[in-house]
């Protein structure tokens, strides 16, 4: 951080920069101000002052042109009349000096020789006018022209001569402020040109430094960012200019080093997901060599174990058959143990072939509907419940994407056990039935059995795994790995419902199809419809029917009102229990028309 207290901030140079030419800019408009002041007074004071003053000074020199005329006047005539144009002159002189006196204040110049010229007639008037006046009342127009001399001439001539300095000191007042004014306006100028010359080498300095401070920094932390964006993500960012840009490059740096340290783990994740790729592809080479051994072992298991072992089994049940009760008990024992263990290998080799084939050698998936597929099972149990006395229902099932001979076979593992695992002294009950639960199928085998402990409702999906002994119930232990294979090759998954109070209750889901979920969202909310308006309108009929025609409701018509709201009873076969007596409640009305299959 302290690199960057080095040098002034480009916010603080610009601020530096601004406040010098605001400086010299207020200072050339102050001076400007004044200068134009100035030349407003000097041109106030020649059109006002000097410009009046010289023509003031015209008419006092008419003045007394007159007063000179009326004398010469009234000496020839002796008519007092002809003094008037004296008198008025006297009278002009007056104001005239008046004036001149008030705008030659800021002149003494002008003001000495207007006292000058004041003077000289007042001496002529003195001298030459009052006695005229005087001698040609009293004594006549000769006496009055006989003082009119030269000499008197000669003493007007003074008071035109002191008039025409008084002029002359007017002109050259109007030739200083003209002076004054061009002098004064051409400093504005000069002033303006200074403050134009001012901003122009304030605006080149800016791009100066702006080049300089700005674009120069930014440029370089550009090409250097551009260089890390072409791969270069080990180039560090230097920063030049002001402490900002400084900042702003170590940031850049900081995130550079973090994108660089991302980019080293994803380049490690990457090799270390290719290193595993390669060791998945090596397994799926394995893989795929192991399914072929296994394809050459189930061929050879069906086919060349399959043969020595039945003729193991049958060359032992020729003994068991001929030599019975020709031996002694131990043997006979020992035969029977070796026909059991044959025929248990069978079902052994049997089943794991079964359980292999699933989901390697397929069909294909088209549209199962799994009521008929619930009529191949009720075939192909029935042996199985013959001879349990058992019952088989199923309500309304759906149709669903898969392959008809696993779910079959799901099905029949399914009842299967069901059957097998029953309690003794109970006659078996096992019923089928489907819902919708979202966008899936949960369907139901449920049954009146013995019952799975919820601590063991995870293991009995595993192949071979078995809860009880082999002589306390038949089989290899792999009907329900079977049915948690076909499950989930079809996309669903299974479980023991361990909620249930009697008998085993166990759920598996399958995908439903789009249109099946389109088809019940679209009934729940027409139902929802019908149901609002419907309760509204029976309750409003039902206020206006008791309220017109209120009648009492007969027994009989009750007995039929109560029929009508029941669920029409499921068909079942003679001999068969009723819908009330089955594990889970009565049967839903299916497209089979609820079948129950019923043996006994």
């Amino acid at each position: 951080m302290n690199t960057y207290r080095q040098g002034w901030t480009l916010r603080r140079r610009v601020l530096a920069l601004l406040a010098v030419v605001g400086v010299l800019l207020v200072g050339l408009a102050v001076a400007e101000a004044a200068v134009a002041a100035k030349n407003r007074a000097y041109t106030d004071a020649l059109l006002s002052k000097t410009g009046p003053l010289r023509v003031q000074g015209q008419e006092l020199l008419n003045a007394l042109l007159d007063q000179e005329t009326g004398i010469r006047g009234y000496a020839v005539s002796g008519n007092r009349a002809d003094l008037a144009p004296y008198e008025q002159g006297v009278q002009q002189e007056r104001d005239i000096l008046a004036t001149i006196t008030g705008l030659s204040r800021d002149y003494p110049e002008v003001a000495g020789e207007l006292r000058a010229a004041q003077q000289q007639a007042d001496a002529w008037r003195r001298a030459v006018a009052e006695p005229v006046i005087a001698t040609t009342a009293s004594s006549g127009t000769a006496a009055g022209q006989a003082l009119i001399t030269a000499q008197a001439r000669q003493q007007f001539d003074q008071v035109r001569a002191a008039v025409g300095d008084l002029q002359t000191a007017i002109l050259v007042e109007r030739e200083k402020g003209a002076r004054n004014i061009e002098r004064t306006g051409n400093l504005l100028v000069a002033l303006l040109i200074v403050a134009a010359v001012v901003v122009v080498v304030a605006g080149v300095l800016t791009l100066l430094a702006l080049e300089r401070m700005v674009i120069r920094p930014l440029t370089g932390l550009a090409q250097q960012v551009r260089e890390v964006a072409a791969g270069d993500y080990q180039h560090h960012i230097a920063g030049s200019g002001p402490p900002e840009f400084r900042r702003l490059a170590d940031d850049v740096d900081v995130m550079r080093q973090k994108i660089a340290k991302d980019l080293a783990e994803v380049r490690a994740a990457r090799e270390n997901i290719e290193w595993v790729n390669s060791q998945l592809q090596k397994q799926a080479e394995e893989l795929t060599r192991s399914n072929r051994d296994l394809e050459q072992f189930a061929y050879v298991a069906s086919h060349d174990l399959q043969e020595p072992l039945r003729k193991v089994a049958s060359f032992c049940q020729l003994l068991q058959r001929r030599y019975a009760g020709q031996l002694d008990e131990r043997a006979d024992q020992y035969i029977a143990f070796a026909v059991d263990g044959a025929q248990r290998m069978q079902r052994l080799i049997n089943d794991l072939l079964a359980f292999s084939r699933i989901g390697r050698l397929t069909t294909g998936f088209v549209d199962v509907d799994l009521n008929k597929v619930m009529g191949d099972v009720a075939s192909q149990t029935e042996p199985g419940r013959q001879y349990a006395d058992a019952e088989l229902t199923w309500g309304e099932l759906p149709v669903i994407r898969g392959e008809e001979p696993l779910l079959t076979n799901l099905l029949v593992n399914l009842v299967s056990n069901s059957v097998k695992f029953r309690r003794p002294d109970v006659a078996p009950k096992v019923r089928v039935s489907a819902r919708l639960v979202g966008d899936e199928w949960e369907i139901t085998c449920q049954d009146n059995g013995i019952g799975i402990e919820a601590e063991f409702a995870d293991k009995i999906f595993v192949i071979f795994q078995r809860l009880h002994a082999k002589d306390a119930y038949p089989g290899t232990g792999i009907g329900l790995a079977i049915v948690k294979k076909i499950v989930e090759y079809h996309g669903g998954r299974v479980w023991v419902d361990t909620d249930q109070a009697e008998g085993t209750a166990i759920r598996f889901t399958l995908p439903a199809r789009p249109a099946d979920v389109e088809a019940a969202q679209a009934a729940a909310e027409a139902d929802a419809a019908a149901a609002t308006d419907g309760d509204a309108a029976a309750t409003q009929a039902a206020t206006d029917d008791a309220a017109s025609h209120p009648v009492e409701e007969t027994p009989a018509a009750a007995e039929d009102a109560d029929a009508a709201d029941r669920p029409a009873p499921v068909g079942r076969q003679p001999n068969g229990a009723n819908d009330e007596d089955l594990p889970g409640g009565p049967p839903g009305h299916g497209a089979t028309g609820g079948t129950k299959e019923r043996v006994g």
